[in-house]
Parts: C-alpha cells; sequence; structure tokens
C-alpha cells in the first residue's frame, strides 16, 4: 500500500461517524443557541406560564369546585402545565418552524446528511425540554403552594404531560405550514391556543359545563392531555375514561403527523 493510501485509510479510521443522534444533537445545540438569542419568545415560553395560574386561581373563587369533586389545587396544577404547554412548547415552535423556513434553513439542512425526520425533532429539542422541565418545575410548585397530596396515579400524569408534549410538537408544524411569515406566526397560533384554554379544561373544568358542550369539548386536541393530568392528581379516572383520554391524544397525534408529511413546506411560502 503507498503512504498516498495509508493516510487516506487513517484518516478514514479516525473519522467520526455520523448518527441520527449525534446529527440530532449537534441541531439541538445551534437551535438552543438561537433561542437564547430570542428575548420575546423567551419571554412568552418561559414567563407567560408562570403568570397565568394565578388568573385560574382568582376565577376558581368563582366555581362550585366542591361540587365537581375537585380543589383549586387539581384545577390550578393541570391548568398550569397546560399554558406550559401551548407556550413553551406549541407557540415557541411554529415560530422556530416559520423563521428557519423563511431564513432558507430548514432548505440548507435538507442537502446535507440530515433526514426530516431529524431536522424537525432536533429543532424541536430545546422547546421540547423547555415545556417539560417547565411543567414539573410548575407541578412540584403549585403542589408546594396549593398544599396538593401526593398524585394518587402519577403514571397517569406523566403520560398526559409526555402525550401533549409530542402532540403540541406536532401541531405545531402543523400550524407552520399554514404561517407564511415570522411576524404571522405570532397569530396563528392564538385561535388554537384559545380554544384550548377555554374548552380543554383549563380555566372551566368539563364537570362544571353543559352536558353538550362537554361532550365537544372532550374531542378537543388538548382534553386528553389535561384530563389524564388531572385524573393522576385526583385519581377519579377509571379505566375506561383514560384509554379514551389516551386514544383520543394518540388519535389526534396521528392526524398531525400525517399533516406535517402532507403539507409541511421546506421553501419560503410566496
Amino acid at each position: 500500500m503507498s503512504a498516498t493510501g495509508t493516510k487516506h485509510a487513517a484518516s478514514a479510521v479516525n473519522t467520526p461517524v455520523s448518527t441520527p443522534r449525534t446529527r440530532m444533537a449537534a441541531l439541538a445545540r445551534a437551535e438552543l443557541t438561537l433561542l437564547g438569542r430570542n428575548k420575546g419568545t423567551l419571554f412568552a415560553a418561559l414567563f407567560v406560564p408562570l403568570v397565568l395560574p394565578f388568573s385560574v386561581k382568582s376565577a376558581a373563587k368563582e366555581m362550585d369546585l366542591a361540587g365537581a369533586g375537585l380543589t383549586t389545587g387539581t384545577l390550578v396544577l393541570p391548568a398550569a402545565i397546560g399554558f406550559s404547554l401551548l407556550f413553551a412548547v406549541y407557540s415557541a415552535l411554529v415560530g422556530v418552524f416559520v423563521v428557519r423556513r423563511e431564513e432558507l434553513v430548514l432548505k440548507r439542512l435538507r442537502t446535507g446528511e440530515l433526514r426530516d425526520v431529524e431536522i424537525l425533532t432536533g429543532s424541536a429539542t430545546p422547546a421540547l425540554l423547555s415545556g417539560l422541565v417547565q411543567s414539573l418545575l410548575l407541578a412540584v410548585g403549585c403542589a408546594v403552594l396549593l398544599d396538593l397530596s401526593a398524585p394518587s396515579a402519577v403514571h397517569l400524569s406523566i403520560l398526559g404531560l409526555l402525550l401533549g408534549l409530542v402532540l403540541c410538537a406536532a401541531l405545531a408544524g402543523v400550524t407552520a405550514s399554514f404561517t407564511r411569515t415570522g411576524e404571522s406566526a405570532q397569530v396563528t397560533p392564538l385561535p388554537f391556543m384559545f380554544v384550548s384554554m377555554l374548552g380543554s379544561g383549563m380555566f372551566v373544568p368539563l364537570e362544571l359545563l353543559p352536558d353538550r358542550l362537554a361532550a365537544v369539548c372532550e374531542l378537543l386536541p388538548m382534553t386528553p392531555v389535561i384530563t389524564l393530568i388531572r385524573g393522576g392528581w385526583t385519581g377519579d379516572l377509571t379505566g375506561g375514561e383514560a384509554l379514551g383520554a389516551v386514544v383520543t391524544a394518540v388519535a389526534w397525534t396521528v392526524v398531525a403527523v400525517f399533516a406535517v408529511r402532507r403539507w409541511f413546506r421546506w421553501e419560503p411560502r410566496h
């Protein structure tokens, strides 16, 4: 073997092998750096979910929570986690996907080794981790400040949180598909956020709504997430109710993933 051939062989041996995990980790680190520079997104993602639970607590004073088998704590805690999912994950990721697309970042990434799912997952990882950590901190804080006992079925709350993270990331991709600019990305998430806050049991428990309205609200994407988180704390969910909530959340996630695969745009919308 010639000296040149030996040199090339040694270089090939020493070159680190790129894997999906390392590629997504590198993209996630870059996205985390960019997220830290966006003060507006950071404020909305980290501080707004900390303020909104106080509004829920004030509104709870006017509700007959005892008649619904709830307390202020079991109303505020799931709502706080729901706000975190909506602001720190869903709304933040709509902006990330749209801005990166309009800046041609997504298009350039597709020309390299990264696959489509790796690009989306890596870009979403910082927001997902932020939502996860914030939700856990909010859960601990609400439990301490509102004197909540330990959850009766903690596995349901954990399952609801994980489903919520995946669902919000997928729905963010759907919303980004139909959002034209970074400026409009501040507006297009609002309808889903308002509907979720008002109809998914965050501000008003479904138990206090008229039966027909509650039956409709049970089918909203965020309702099963809030139901599982709250049910994990109260222990009131039956096996059938928990299974129904999981099926609904998974169904919405599958639909959202299909919509992303079908309509997500990788180049600027003109």
